[in-house]
């Protein structure tokens, strides 16, 4: 009896579980702007944003942490159980379901940063970038008219690259599962 497996679907969906849980703790981005004027730590699980040393939470954003939590320990089981059964009637509909989760969470995070530092550049003229240092000055309407001269640093943290790595592991077992299946979309001869 030959046991057909998607290893890179195992690895992925496992990976994919891993990152939740590691992101629960660890960000996937984090800003520093000042000496701890303002810092975030954000990841699609979660967003931590600190002025002047006193936490800010939105509960519509801690909401929608939740859903993607949901959403992608979902699409990491069901990549696994996929994974063991590769070859079963109902395997394509799985794989469907879980492999692109990874990859647009980081995606869309991407996106949503960029967003937030183009938005920041247009409105209030702060220059903040996705990764490295720089110095932004704040608008005069802030700071009463005074010159105030901010260092900001941004990096990605290495929870971005795991989840990356995940993303792609996904993505293997949707191009791998092509070698599991024949070609006109009938399993290969298994035994069960």
């Amino acid at each position: 009896m030959t046991i057909k497996l998607n290893w890179f679907g195992l690895a992925g969906g496992a990976l994919t579980i891993i990152v939740v849980a590691i992101s629960l703790f660890a960000p996937w981005w984090k800003l520093t702007a000042g000496d701890n004027f303002i810092t975030t730590s954000l990841s699609p699980f979660t967003t931590d944003l600190t002025i002047l040393g006193t936490a800010v939470t939105f509960p519509i954003i801690w909401a929608a942490n939740l859903a993607i939590i949901f959403s992608l320990v979902a699409a990491g089981i069901i990549m696994i159980i996929y994974s063991v059964a590769p070859t079963k009637s109902y395997a394509k509909q799985l794989l469907d379901f879980s492999y692109n989760k990874p990859l647009f969470s980081v995606i869309a995070f991407v996106i949503l940063l960029f967003a937030m530092t183009l938005i920041f550049q247009l409105l209030l003229n702060l220059n903040i970038p996705l990764s490295g240092t720089t110095t932004s000055t704040l608008p005069r309407g802030m700071t009463q008219g005074i010159n105030v001269s901010v260092n900001v640093s941004a990096a990605f943290q290495w929870p971005f690259w795991l989840a990356a790595t995940a993303s792609g592991l996904c993505i293997a077992a949707k191009l791998y599962h092509r070698k599991i299946v024949k070609p006109n979309n009938t399993p290969l001869a298994s035994k069960n």
